[in-house]
């Protein structure tokens, strides 16, 4: 029963060109092709990621942050009260004043009391600001350092300078070493955000960037499957040449750097606009859409890649879309929200030094950083 689905699934007419078969792409002398189980060493090195994750956060981002200014504040726990903590998690978190005024009454206390219990309950439930730094600190390390692989793997690659050269030789193309560690680190550290899910900071994006992490996997593993590759790498490296810079804007934002903050804003959003919206859509997926018809017929793969490709640069249009309101409202100095789709509930009302709110001129709020451009 098994074998009989995966031969269905695995049919030749859905995933190859023409009349090529998968015995066509049997290892032979001098070509090297791919299999699915290349990647299950992936699964290992995730778990080796997220011991490496634990600890550069402790003995690397932590003292990084103390250079930086952020402390390790130690927040007051509210006092225990049954009626108020039934409150809190059976009903509401932010009480009106008509309810602030009849839990006052049955606890026996005053309504200041009763409000300043409710706003020490809230901020336990907040992730402290170093610990929102150690993970963007993280990333940003990841982030970069996966910039400079990906150069170190495609800069001299012809398909690099003139993106046809992605389907020479198209399916029967041999592949690097190179491109299979910068698969595997890659899916690796997707799977290592995965399994640490429940202890990184839960953002209001969080079912978002849950499906993008499930995403980049299948994309991933079913790009590699199909040898897809040199596009693969390609769209790799455009992604990545903007995530290292929204990570540093969060990092200065929690040190309260307010210029670097901005500047960095600022150069991440025109990196983004170049790599996303001009690159991704204009090279790589017409490489995808157009090139192809020159080597063979379209079948089912050209179809669904192209699919994906298309739902990819949706997320991309919608991203800009909330990088420009911001900026909009930045420069024309009316800015009075946060428009970070990860933005937590604003701590200046309840707890004055813990996430500033950074005004620098005519980049007044720039801090308060978009994120979602992890969609690959």
């Amino acid at each position: 029963m098994l074998q009989t689905i995966s031969d269905w699934f695995w049919w030749d007419r859905l995933w190859l060109p023409n009349n090529y078969t998968w015995a066509d792409l049997a290892d032979d002398d001098g070509f090297v092709s791919v299999k699915p189980s290349q990647l299950y060493i992936s699964v290992l090195y995730a778990f080796i990621f997220v011991i490496i994750r634990h600890v550069f956060e402790r003995y690397v981002a932590t003292p990084i942050a103390g250079a930086m200014g952020i402390k390790n504040k130690v927040r007051m726990k509210a006092s225990p009260n049954p009626l108020l903590e039934r409150f809190f998690n059976s009903a509401c978190k932010h009480p009106s004043q008509l309810e602030v005024y009849g839990l006052a009454k049955k606890c026996n206390l005053t309504a200041v009391q009763v409000e300043r219990w409710f706003r020490k309950r809230r901020n336990q439930e907040r992730p402290i600001l170093l610990k929102k730094f150690q993970e963007s600190c993280w990333r940003f390390t990841f982030y970069l350092l996966a910039l400079i692989g990906g150069v170190a793997v495609l800069y001299d690659k012809p398909w690099s300078y003139k993106i046809k050269h992605v389907w020479d030789g198209y399916p029967k193309q041999s592949v690097l070493t190179s491109q299979y560690w910068y698969y595997v680190l890659e899916l690796s550290f997707y799977w290592s955000l995965l399994f640490s899910v429940a202890s990184d900071v839960r953002r209001k994006d969080f079912k978002i960037q849950l499906v993008h992490h499930f995403s980049t996997v299948f994309l991933l593993v079913f790009s590699w499957c199909v040898n897809y590759v040199r596009v693969g790498t390609l769209t790799l490296l455009v992604h990545d040449a903007s995530d290292f810079l929204l990570e540093a804007a969060k990092m200065s934002n929690y040190a309260r750097w307010k210029r670097s903050c901005d500047v960095l804003f600022l150069v991440f959003a025109l990196v983004f606009t170049i790599t996303r919206l001009i690159i991704f859509p204009f090279w790589i997926i017409y490489a995808t859409v157009v090139y192809p018809l020159d080597i063979c017929t379209p079948f089912f793969l050209y179809y669904f890649f192209n699919m994906i490709m298309f739902t990819l640069q949706l997320l991309h249009i919608y991203w800009s879309c909330l990088i420009f309101r911001m900026m909009k409202k930045v420069f024309s100095g009316n800015m009075s929200g946060d428009d970070r789709s990860d933005k937590e509930e604003d701590d200046l009302s309840e707890e004055e030094d813990e996430e500033p709110c950074l005004k620098n001129g005519s980049g007044a709020n720039m801090c308060r950083i978009v994120n979602g451009q992890h969609d690959r």
